[in-house]
Parts: C-alpha cells; sequence; structure tokens
C-alpha cells in the first residue's frame, strides 16, 4: 500500500508573497491524498532555486509580487525547462492578464477567490496534465488564441515534420484535449515518456504551453 502511495505521490510548490495565503494553500493542499507541497517562495529568487532543488509536479504561482512580475518569474521557469507546470493563482479576473499569462506559457489560469474544494480538484487536474482554466474566462482566451493561430499560420516557419512520429502522435492528442495520463494510455507509453515528448515537440515548434501547441495544431488540422 505505501509503494502504491508512494507511486501516486505528487509535488507542489506555492509562489505568493503573502505569507499566510502560501501557508493556507500549503496546509489545505498538503492534506489531500497524494499530494505534498514542498515549498513556499516569496519571491523570483526562492522561486528558482526552490524549483531547480525539487523539481516539482506544479508550481502555483500568484501574477503580482511585490515589486515583482508573476510574469517574469513564469518567463524564467519555463526558459530553464518548458515542460515544467505552471498554474498562475491570482485575484485578476481580467481576459488580458490571462492571455498574457497564457502567452507566457502558463499551462493554467486560477482565481484565489474559488472555493478550496474546486481549488483541490483542478489542482489534481493540472497535475494530470489538464490545463485548467476558469469557465467564465475559457471562451475569450479560446478567441484570442484562436485568431493569434491564424496569424501564425500565414507567417510561421513551423513544421511539423521536424517532429518524430511519436512526438507528432501526442501533438495530436493534446489538440484532443487529453491529459499526460490519458495519452499514456492512448499511446501505450508511460506519463513520464509522454513529458518528455511535449517538452521535446513545444521546444522545437517554439511553443510556449501546451494551449498554444493545442490551438496550432487544431487550426492545421492535426486532430482526428
Amino acid at each position: 500500500m505505501s509503494d502504491n502511495a508512494e507511486a501516486t505521490r505528487h509535488t507542489v510548490l506555492v509562489v505568493d508573497d503573502h505569507p499566510l495565503f502560501r501557508k493556507g494553500v500549503r496546509q489545505w493542499l498538503g492534506m489531500a491524498p497524494g499530494i505534498e507541497v514542498v515549498g513556499e517562495a516569496g519571491n523570483r529568487a526562492e522561486a528558482l532555486e526552490l524549483t531547480r532543488q525539487f523539481e516539482p509536479d506544479l508550481i502555483l504561482l500568484d501574477l503580482n509580487l511585490k515589486g515583482e512580475s508573476g510574469l517574469d518569474i513564469l518567463t524564467a521557469l519555463k526558459e530553464e525547462d518548458p515542460s515544467r507546470r505552471v498554474v498562475m493563482l491570482t485575484v485578476s479576473d481580467s481576459p488580458d492578464d490571462l492571455i498574457g499569462a497564457i502567452r507566457a506559457g502558463a499551462d493554467g489560469y486560477l482565481l484565489k477567490d474559488m472555493e478550496p474544494e474546486d481549488l483541490l480538484a483542478r489542482v489534481r487536474e493540472a497535475l494530470s496534465g489538464t490545463t485548467v482554466i476558469g469557465e467564465a474566462l475559457a471562451a475569450r482566451l479560446a478567441t484570442a488564441l484562436r485568431q493569434e493561430a491564424q496569424d501564425s499560420a500565414r507567417t510561421s516557419t513551423r513544421d511539423l515534420r521536424d517532429l518524430t512520429e511519436r512526438e507528432r502522435a501526442v501533438l495530436r492528442c493534446i489538440a484532443e484535449g487529453q491529459s499526460n495520463k490519458l495519452i499514456a494510455r492512448t499511446l501505450s507509453i508511460t506519463e513520464g515518456t509522454v513529458k518528455v515528448h511535449v517538452k521535446h515537440l513545444l521546444k522545437k515548434l517554439a511553443f510556449r504551453s501546451r494551449v498554444e501547441a493545442a490551438v496550432w495544431a487544431a487550426e492545421n488540422r492535426l486532430k482526428q
């Protein structure tokens, strides 16, 4: 039983400049089976240091920290490793902030005023490889990214021939909205292998997040 618990264990890092909020999130998530909050960070330097130390499965990142931009921290995290999963956890429901975060590579965007039970459910979804975005903002995000993808398709030099056959299969699954776990089942490979393929295809096609990759793939009729 302990082996099974260890196999399903996921690690989370909380980055926010409010200590009480960090501790509240840590305590709540820490009570959930299979989730361990491995650290808290209040600024960019701490976020980068703890991420390199623990390489958590998920990073919850505030959009605005004292004197620092969450987007800058996001960019730094993704530049080091595009496969890192980072979900913004913020008070801002501005569509511009949402779109800016996704374009910068965020794997999700959640609001701090959500119910604790909903936060836990979304964290679990994010840990499975699903992109998590509040329903109220999802439609506006899809419209903006679709337009960007159409504009990009006219000028982009992205070429599917740069991908291996397996990477194209993974991208096709991403376009269908599949999580890493479901992709692994679909392709009969391990979830760890899926993560490696996602990392490689994002880098080869110069995408900052799987959201951008999914929209581009759908616009280019890769989806089956």
